[in-house]
């Protein structure tokens, strides 16, 4: 693995400023890179689909996640049944003619399991995405670039890098960072051309780890591999519409930068305007790509319309 060298507050703060994207699509703008994916875009991704194969990128949304309250207070999600069999069996519900029927609930953190990041999501300097301060994100939510503002779709054509087979291991080490080179040597290994518009998933295998293990360890908020700070140029340059990782945070851990927690959020999220997607599961994506011997395909992905939200539970599909 190679030794990156760390970058100081500086260079984080020029990438801030030379990729900002502020203002680009109107001054009202709250869905970001997203723009690149025009109608003309999404119609071409659809004729992706061949075979009708559709892989889940999800984890299970249960007890069994890797939330542990060690970042930030997040726990898995907690179902509850509000009517079940029992209250069935017990007459609670004989006042109805014939019908019975169950229902439950759930509670969780929206970012606990495999999910978007909101424009809305991140500060730096006091600003989100499109200058807006901190007074647009009260106790109500987010008046400004919540995560509802693009539920009519995060959909489009779909890239897989698989930096794993790319570095020819099981799966990338903790502390290994991803750069620009790396994600466009991927591309080109696997015979995949990065287009504007496009949603590109990035593997580095680490929940394949944790299922070897056996345990989620320190998953949910420990050192992971990951996209480094001048990962930042590739994706930028290439007009990705959004990014999403199978790591809890997408970024290399610890980060490859002095004095900056988490760049490429600031970069990325609050200056380019770049959704960015966590938790995803793609391990089982990795060998249906390999198996068919592509690695684009038609993703679906789009968020829950939770007004005011920062972030979103998603159940991405990629379609074949």
């Amino acid at each position: 693995m190679t030794t990156i060298e760390k970058r100081d507050r500086r260079y984080v703060e020029a990438l801030c400023q030379r990729y900002r994207r502020w203002g680009a699509w109107g001054a009202d703008d709250e869905r970001g890179a997203l723009n690149f994916i025009t109608p003309e875009i999404l119609v071409r991704a659809v004729a992706l689909v061949r075979t009708g194969r559709i892989v889940s990128c999800a984890l299970p949304f249960d007890e069994n996640g890797p939330q542990s309250g060690r970042f930030g207070g997040r726990h898995n999600p907690i179902h509850a049944m509000l009517q079940d069999g029992g209250d069935i069996a017990f007459g609670a519900q004989d006042h109805l003619d014939e019908l019975r029927f169950t229902d439950d609930s759930v509670t969780m953190p929206l970012q606990c399991g495999t999910h978007w990041d909101a424009l809305a999501h991140i500060f730096h300097k006091g600003r989100m995405y499109g200058g807006h301060g901190v007074e647009y994100v009260t106790s109500k939510g987010a008046a400004r670039n919540g995560i509802e503002k693009v539920a009519d779709g995060i959909a489009g054509r779909g890239v897989l890098l698989d930096m794993p087979r790319y570095f020819g291991v099981e799966w990338m080490r903790p502390g290994h960072a991803i750069t620009s080179e790396d994600l466009a040597g991927a591309s080109r290994q696997q015979g995949v051309e990065v287009r504007s518009g496009d949603i590109v998933l990035i593997r580095t295998g680490q929940i394949a780890q944790a299922r070897a293990e056996g345990t989620w360890g320190t998953y949910e908020a420990g050192d992971a591999p990951g996209l480094g700070v001048d990962s930042a140029h590739w994706i930028y340059e290439n007009e990705i519409a959004a990014v999403c990782t199978d790591t809890w945070g997408a970024e290399v851990q610890p980060n490859d930068t002095d004095e900056v927690f988490q760049p490429l959020h600031l970069i990325l999220l609050v200056n380019a305007g770049i959704h960015l997607g966590e938790i995803f599961d793609l391990e089982n994506l990795a060998q249906v790509c390999a198996g068919e011997g592509r690695y684009e395909f038609l993703f679906v992905a789009p968020p829950l319309p939770i007004t005011g939200a920062v972030a979103s539970p998603v159940h991405p599909l990629a379609i074949f």
